[in-house]
């Protein structure tokens, strides 16, 4: 399969068809759009509309979020057939993050040996809710402010049979590394988190959860595994076999627009 082959069926299972427990999805001629409960974020994640009809398309739906009083993102791709989609959201009163995220491609039907052998690092699966206290305690130490987030959000998607795996690298029964998994339909398993203590890095902590993930997407019969890397971490995966797909943009809508 070659890379145009790839990215449309990316966009038909993680942008038109994908589902999100914790969002209403709604699919009119002109996008698909989810909508959480306040005060989430909603955005609209795929745009049908031809760019001649995008400004019009942006008004409408500028208008229909803008009751809700949430945050509002349109996620722009730069394989989107739409090159100017950007200053058009601008125009709009659209703020652009310029931190993109990097869409990384692993083809796990190719994974090299080394992430098909045992894990000997103490690698557990967290399965259920009280567990999620060291992730919480990873993501404070790491970013720093409060992240009792994952509370709320991880902890409603264990609700969801097979929808997410969760796994924490300890050391010394200490939790050093995160990361976990979203397993939507579709042959495209999400990967999210990666994150190490500093004090426990090169180590083999994230490459072991790494292989700990990629063995269960294998087992699981997904084809591909994903994730949108920023800077420090695209080295990283790129050095495990995953490689660039596309590049994903937030335009956020200011307050106020």
């Amino acid at each position: 399969m070659n890379k145009s082959e790839i990215l449309k069926l990316y966009d038909k299972d993680l942008r038109r068809e994908v589902k999100y427990p914790e969002a209403r999805k709604e699919v009119t001629a002109d996008v698909v759009r989810f909508i959480r409960e306040a005060p989430g974020m909603n955005f609209v994640s795929y745009t049908f509309a031809e760019e001649s009809r995008l400004d019009g398309v942006v008004k409408n739906e500028v208008a229909y979020f803008a009751p809700m009083n949430q945050p509002f993102t349109w996620k722009v791709y730069d394989h989107d057939p739409l090159p100017n989609a950007g200053e058009i959201l601008k125009s709009n009163g659209f703020v652009r993050d310029d931190d993109p995220g990097e869409v990384m491609l692993f083809d796990v039907e190719h994974a090299p040996a080394q992430l098909l052998e045992p894990v000997t690092a103490d690698i557990r699966r967290i399965s259920d809710p009280e567990g999620l206290k060291d992730i919480i305690f990873v993501l404070d130490k790491v970013w720093g402010g409060s992240n009792t987030w994952v509370n709320g959000r991880l902890g409603g998607h264990f609700k969801v049979p097979g929808y997410l795996s969760i796994y924490v690298a300890y050391a010394e029964n200490v939790p050093a590394s995160i990361g976990w998994t979203y397993f939507p339909k579709g042959q495209f398993a999400t990967l999210f988190a990666g994150t190490t203590l500093p004090e426990h890095r090169k180590r083999g902590l994230y490459t072991s959860i790494l292989a700990t993930r990629v063995q269960e997407i294998r087992a699981r019969g997904y084809r591909y595994a994903v994730v949108e890397a920023g800077d420090m971490s695209r080295p990283i995966v790129e050095k495990h076999g995953f490689e660039h797909l596309t590049t994903t943009w937030d335009y956020i809508l200011e307050k106020g627009k």
